[in-house]
């Protein structure tokens, strides 16, 4: 397993890390009703994929208080109790700015200052490791929820040693911009994978900010949600319980599957056949990308969880190697 740096920090994370939004089941926003969960796991399950990650050198577990609406952080502190894992010796991340309880913005000091203290109770921890805001929908400035206050509870709580490294999730080329001048993360996270590698790609802006502020990048999706796994027919696409994340994502239609099919059949020629090997290379691609210190693709049990170690274990990709997977997908990139 290679481990990397975040940012100026301390800490040094595996470069493949687990994603532990699986852990929080079924859920829909409570805004808009949207499903943004997974179908549900079992702890046993996740146990066991969990002590296959650590055997294989992980060390980075990635989680969000939105996940499961607590059930997530939860779980993932059992299952490492379970395993007898001090809870030191592995990088816990989660999040902050999906849930706003009973505020008029997430991002409301005190209300970033409750959830923190929720999920320090949760993971049962004493300091969050990387602790994110969620997303980059920020109140206007002068308003409760605004970046600038925002920013500064974040700095008061890593002042306070509750968290050690401050970061910033986000979807936008312009909040990464912002966040980059007035929280200053050491790390950024968003969707990276190859379908999806707009903020990671060579000369992206957000590439650029993370180059000038000595930013990292850490990945989710690089699976695409299991999408680039050829696991589907384009004949029978698949259908998905309510309030999985999945159901209205258009890379599970037909139409999607018909025009991805012989771009895979393409990687499995080249680099392999199986799941594992096309879950290798697309963490690989993934990992190959300046700044990423790493990827953290989801797993539900054992297999999948074991699945995921193979990039961490295969050698790195070639510059050849990743120039010719950029070429295959370039009919297929989609920014979100």
């Amino acid at each position: 397993m290679r481990y990397n740096q975040i940012g100026k920090s301390d800490i040094k994370v595996s470069e493949i890390g687990f994603g532990c939004w699986t852990m929080g089941g079924p859920n829909f926003s409570v805004d808009n009703g949207a499903p943004i969960g997974w179908a549900g796991v079992d702890v046993d399950d996740i146990t066991a994929g969990i002590r296959a990650g650590l055997d294989a050198g992980v060390t980075h577990f990635d989680n969000a208080d939105i996940y499961g609406n607590g059930k997530a952080e939860r779980m993932l502190a059992d299952c490492l109790d379970r395993l007898g894992v001090n809870k030191s010796d592995v990088v816990i991340s989660t999040k902050i700015g999906h849930i706003k309880g009973t505020a008029a913005h997430a991002y409301e000091p005190f209300h970033i200052r409750h959830q923190c203290e929720q999920s320090l109770r949760n993971l049962r921890v004493d300091a969050i490791d990387i602790y994110y805001l969620h997303h980059d929908f920020f109140a206007g400035d002068g308003q409760p929820g605004n970046l600038q206050g925002a920013a500064e509870t974040m700095h008061a709580l890593q002042k306070e040693g509750k968290i050690r490294v401050i970061g910033q999730s986000g979807y936008s080329d312009e909040g990464f911009t912002r966040s980059a001048e007035i929280l200053n993360p050491s790390v950024f996270q968003s969707w990276a994978n190859l379908i999806q590698d707009n903020f990671i790609r060579p000369g992206s802006a957000v590439q650029a900010l993370m180059d000038a502020g000595d930013i990292s990048f850490i990945a989710f999706s690089p699976l695409g949600k299991s999408v680039l796994l050829d696991k589907f027919d384009p004949e029978n696409p698949p259908k998905f319980e309510q309030g999985d994340v999945r159901s209205n994502n258009k890379t599970f239609k037909a139409e999607f599957l018909t025009k991805l099919k012989p771009v895979l059949e393409k990687v499995k020629a080249t680099h392999g056949p199986t799941i594992e090997d096309l879950s290798s290379i697309c963490c690989r691609f993934v990992a190959g990308h300046p700044n990423v210190a790493g990827v953290i693709p989801g797993f539900r049990n054992e297999r999948q969880a074991r699945c995921n170690i193979r990039g961490g274990k295969d050698p790195a990709l070639t510059q050849g190697d990743l120039d010719d997977l950029r070429a295959w997908f370039k009919e297929l990139q989609i920014s979100g």
